[in-house]
């Protein structure tokens, strides 16, 4: 928890959670913090801290992309992030937990706005493939997940309460022999993988999900560990954490001096406009946005969909060749809030939703329209006690409006997993039913060191690229691909080996 009062000269600016956040006009500003983050019996403390006028002492003649003047208005820090989603958010936590380095978070919007707030926030390893290369990931990021909720328990709170944590346990559900047979080869791979898997009957599976149907030929893998998390509540904590440590340096006096704008800066509600490239060496070294330009040793683009455009801004007017397939995919979710009508114990996933993935290709060049809309079943009942039905994929542009028809085909495709629910009109549920429609980078690939782009072989590119940001995506490695960014950015040994996934001779 924090409280504050907040004395600003400018009605521009404005403190969220005791995080300074900067906009055109402002000047000075005092903040009056009290946490409890700290966990300490002591009295809670109080600080002020001022922050000063915005640098203006940056060089001409720097542009931007677009080739117009860079804004006076300017900051700096030794890490600037685009994207305030899970993977960006993570990326900032990496850092101040485990550097001293400055970080601003850039968004053109608020967090949880995009694909991160549109989530169905599971944490599992079921429908993952051991002999993949990007597995080691996958298992890194899920370890660090459990590791944070053992943490947070560890701490006297919650995890559920704080990060909507629920150890749900997966089940990968198909109907057919067929669908057995290749259910039984994934549980002896995740078994050898070093993961508790098990292989269950139809029998064995009525007893755990005595509402589930999948006939007599049917079957299950279940893995008990896998876990779930609500999106919204983890990234309230991640931001809760960045005041923690903001907090801490400041107290024990062990932080560095930083420039006048902090360590740690939100710049919500600002659109990226374009990249500044020095006048001398032609490199990225800001991030222009509709207010401000932000200056930074390092810019980490996690902006999910919208990192294509942000490349190719990157490399415009320059002598790199860059082909960067990233292509917004939307998917529907639906949520029945205080649903009761169904008994739901564990995460569920039909065998459908893999062969998509695995069978599912974007040819260079295809429109974005060019791949049929698949819906596959999905089903989890979240921390509040909502069921949330899953999902439908589709190339739609940037478009995230509602398709009623789609929400319908999902609603039927549960009803053929779940019986109970034939029996229910959807039009029953109207005025307890939310609709989730997020934009979810094709291909999510989800890996990320200096580079990450999606490209029609299946694997991300991670590789250095002369002035080039970083791209990161996707919810369900967050940790792992935050991790992995800050020990390349700061020269250290990476905790999974990213040498396959080399930029070179792939798209540069």
């Amino acid at each position: 928890m924090a409280a504050m009062a907040v004395n600003s000269p400018s009605s521009h600016h404005f403190i969220k959670d005791g995080v300074a956040s900067f906009h055109p006009n402002h000047r000075l500003c005092s903040i009056s913090i009290q946490s409890s983050l700290l966990r300490s019996k002591n009295p809670m403390k109080k600080f002020s801290l001022s922050v000063n006028g915005t640098r203006t002492t940056r060089p001409e003649p720097t542009r931007y992309a677009g080739s117009e003047p860079v804004k006076a208005c300017s900051h700096s820090f030794d890490v600037v992030i685009v994207g305030a989603g899970i993977i960006g958010l993570t990326i900032a936590r990496q850092f101040l937990i485990g550097s001293d380095l400055s970080v601003a978070v850039i968004d053109k919007a608020v967090p949880c706005f995009g694909a991160t707030g549109a989530g169905q926030g599971y944490i599992w390893m079921v429908h993952k493939n051991p002999e993949s290369e990007t597995w080691e990931l996958t298992k890194r990021s899920h370890q660090l997940w459990k590791m944070l909720a053992e943490t947070i328990s560890e701490q006297g709170m919650d995890p559920l309460q704080v990060l909507g944590w629920k150890k749900t346990g997966s089940l990968l559900v198909g109907r057919t022999p067929e669908d057995s047979v290749m259910l039984r080869k994934r549980v002896r791979q995740l078994s050898e993988a070093g993961l508790t898997a098990q292989y269950l009957s139809s029998n064995e599976l009525q007893s755990k999900e005595p509402d589930l149907f999948v006939g007599s030929d049917g079957a299950a893998a279940f893995l008990p560990d896998d876990c779930q998390l609500d999106a919204h509540r983890t990234v309230s904590y991640i931001e809760k954490v960045f005041l923690f440590y903001f907090l801490l340096l400041f107290l024990l006096s062990v932080n560095r001096s930083f420039a006048p704008e902090g360590r740690y800066a939100e710049f919500y509600h600002e659109p990226v406009t374009g990249l500044v490239r020095s006048a001398t060496s032609g490199e990225v070294e800001a991030v222009q946005t509709s207010n401000n330009t932000l200056y930074g040793k390092a810019i980490v683009v996690a902006a999910g969909s919208w990192s294509r455009s942000l490349m190719h801004d990157l490399v415009r007017g320059t002598d790199i060749e860059l082909d960067v397939l990233v292509k917004p995919r939307k998917g529907h979710l639906v949520v029945l809030e205080n649903f009761n009508s169904l008994q739901l114990n564990h995460g569920l996933m039909e065998v459908g939703y893999v062969d998509y993935y695995q069978n599912a290709t974007l040819a260079t060049g295809q429109d974005d329209q060019g791949q049929a809309l698949s819906v596959s079943m999905t089903a989890t009942m979240d921390a509040m006690g909502n069921l949330v039905l899953g999902s439908s994929r589709e190339f739609a542009g940037f478009s995230t409006e509602v398709d009623d028809s789609i929400i319908l085909r999902i609603w039927e495709r549960a009803g053929d997993y779940f019986p109970k629910l034939k029996n229910l009109s959807l039009q029953d549920f109207i005025e307890n039913k939310k609709v989730r429609v997020g934009l979810r980078p094709y291909i999510d690939l989800h890996k990320v060191v200096s580079l990450l782009i999606a490209v029609p072989d299946g694997k991300p590119v991670i590789g250095h690229v002369p002035g080039c940001p970083l791209i990161a995506t996707f919810l369900y490695k967050a940790l792992g691909t935050a991790e992995m960014v800050v020990d390349m950015i700061l020269g250290n040994p990476t905790h999974v080996d990213n040498s396959p996934f080399a930029a070179q001779g792939r798209c540069c």
